[in-house]
């Protein structure tokens, strides 16, 4: 009972400090916004009206005078995430991860698209067919033009796609494309072994349809989407101006600017300076500024997940199992939500959200259990003989070199969160947070463990996240994981056209990867768009793309 009574106490405490954190959040939030608004009150501003009631001299000028005589709409978006460190050089489609950019931003559009349920829709095809087990007939959408003038038809997607798969370093393993033939508006693709997924492969950011004939000149390409790029400076940089022949509606802003700004709270003060109108990977403890009127949250639930890589590579600690293991029982996730997302994010299990025929609910891993770490530990032959914390075994301190990169707001947290409570364990983490991330773990020497974010089935289908990271040819396998019976299950999978037997396959190749502890899955997120009030039609997507549309204007 006076155990009880302790813990009630112990919850009690920690609440009423939550709270007053909280509280205090919002006071200096509230006393933040009114020094800025008073700022910008001092210096004057053209209009001395706005839709939400402020003035800021930012939104008086989101409208200039064209050449014509008539308004020219500009708008500038803060996104933290497009720079190198994400592998987003330019909008290149072709290049790396560069085609989110290009999706993001209204440059490209691919085939198919996702809705909200990550289901397939039309896009630039308008239907296909699997008439036998290797062969696909798309039918493209009429009277589409790249921003180059150049028509869309089959011959210039088949161009595409053909570029696609000579210089992606994903694209030809993923789609198994063999051949094409092209004849008016149809697109007919052969693949060298049954594809079930190819449509999903090709609704991938890589599959945006651009026109090649156009040329690469500083990654900037011709695509279909309702804004052109002209300038791309990645880290810094994106400007683009309204497609005026765009072929599904018409585009508002004149001129847009994806402004990168990778530290969030910087974000937070562009935003409420009216540098940025708009923004993409704002700090948690920012958000309490913008709960008003005068802003506008777009928020969702998405498949982007913080987790660990362990590094099976001859040197690593992460070789030993009992490590491993007590790694993924040392993680406090729930209390990584809480404290430090805010709230904005919910617990992983799997390697997928919960709720699909594929999620993280069909699956079992290790809970947080500090003591059964510690048990674990002991029990391997780590221990604390010298009295310092950190357990040692043959002469070799327990310390993890934790890689991790800043651009995703969340991974600092996530390291720092998993510092303290490793430490109870007697785990000493070394944290290399670096923008230079890409090239680090490309050194099996560097690191023990690799924190990242990611989309997990940006293409509506579990195939994609083994394929990239899990299986032994993984493109991103830089840990070396190998384990014959996950592979085995992927080539089964690869073959599968029945989607309940594929969502059965994903479950225990799920469960495999678990079962070895190559994996902790920390976190999804609720992903956050914030907008000043007068902007409207700048929308958050479950697959994390199409934040540009034509919809995107400013009242």
């Amino acid at each position: 009972m006076a155990s009880e009574q302790k813990e009630n106490q112990r919850k009690e405490e920690k609440r009423m400090k939550k709270n007053m954190k909280k509280n205090m959040k919002k006071i200096m939030a509230l006393l933040l916004t009114v020094t800025l608004s008073l700022g910008l009150y001092g210096c004057g501003s053209k209009n001395d009206k706005t839709e939400s009631g402020t003035s800021t001299a930012a939104e008086s000028d989101t409208s200039a005078a064209a050449t014509d005589g008539s308004e020219k709409k500009t708008l500038v978006i803060g996104d933290t995430t497009f720079n190198p460190s994400n592998e987003e050089l330019d909008v290149n489609p072709h290049n790396s991860y560069s085609g989110w950019a290009c999706i993001r931003y209204g440059i490209g559009e691919t085939l198919v698209k996702y809705s909200d349920d990550m289901e397939l829709q039309p896009w630039l095809a308008k239907e296909w067919e699997n008439t036998d087990p290797l062969t696909w007939k798309i039918t493209l959408q009429d009277h589409v033009t790249f921003s180059s003038g150049r028509a869309m038809d089959a011959e210039a997607v088949k161009q595409c796609l053909e570029h696609l798969l000579a210089n992606h370093d994903r694209a030809a393993a993923d789609t198994k494309i063999d051949s094409m033939e092209a004849d008016g508006q149809v697109l007919t693709i052969h693949t060298s072994e049954p594809k079930p997924a190819l449509l999903n492969y090709l609704g991938d950011p890589y599959g945006c349809i651009i026109d090649v004939d156009a040329g690469f000149d500083d990654g900037i390409v011709a695509g279909t989407g309702p804004y052109i790029a002209t300038d791309c400076q990645s880290g810094d940089h994106l400007t683009l101006v309204k497609n005026e022949n765009y072929w599904n509606g018409t585009p508002h802003i004149d001129e847009l600017t994806i402004k990168t700004i990778t530290d969030g709270n910087t974000l937070a003060n562009a935003l409420l300076s009216g540098e940025v109108q708009a923004a993409y990977g704002m700090a948690y403890e920012s958000y309490p500024m913008f709960e008003n009127d005068n802003f506008t949250f777009s928020q969702i639930s998405t498949s982007r997940c913080f987790f660990l890589k362990m590094n099976f590579n001859e040197g690593s600690v992460c070789t030993d199992p009992a490590v491993r293991k007590a790694i993924a029982m040392g993680i406090d996730k729930e209390g990584f939500v809480e404290n430090l997302l805010e709230g904005n994010g919910y617990p992983a299990n799997g390697t997928f959200p919960a709720g699909s025929a594929f999620g993280g609910d069909k699956v079992t891993t290790e809970t947080y259990d500090a003591e059964g770490a510690k048990k674990v530990l002991e029990e391997a032959g780590w221990t604390d003989k010298d009295g310092d914390g950190i357990r040692e075994k043959d002469g070799q301190k327990l310390q993890i070199k934790w890689l991790t990169y800043p651009s995703r707001q969340e991974l600092p947290l996530l390291a720092e969160s998993a510092q303290a409570t490793l430490k109870d364990i007697g785990i000493d983490v070394d944290i290399n947070c670096t923008a230079d991330n890409n090239s680090v773990v490309q050194d099996p020497a560097a690191w023990d463990v690799y924190a990242m974010a990611n989309v997990q089935a940006p293409t509506g289908d579990p195939e994609y996240w083994f394929t990239v990271f899990a299986t032994s040819d993984a493109t991103k396998n830089q840990g070396a994981y190998k384990n014959e019976k996950l592979d085995q299950l992927e080539e089964q999978l690869s073959q599968e056209f029945d989607t309940d037997k594929r969502a059965k396959l994903a479950v225990e190749m799920q469960q495999t990867v678990l079962d070895d502890n190559a994996f902790v899955y920390c976190s999804f997120l609720k992903m956050s768009q914030i907008s000043r009030a007068n902007v409207t039609g700048y929308t958050a997507h479950a697959c994390d793309y199409y934040q540009v549309t034509a919809d995107l204007d400013i009242n």
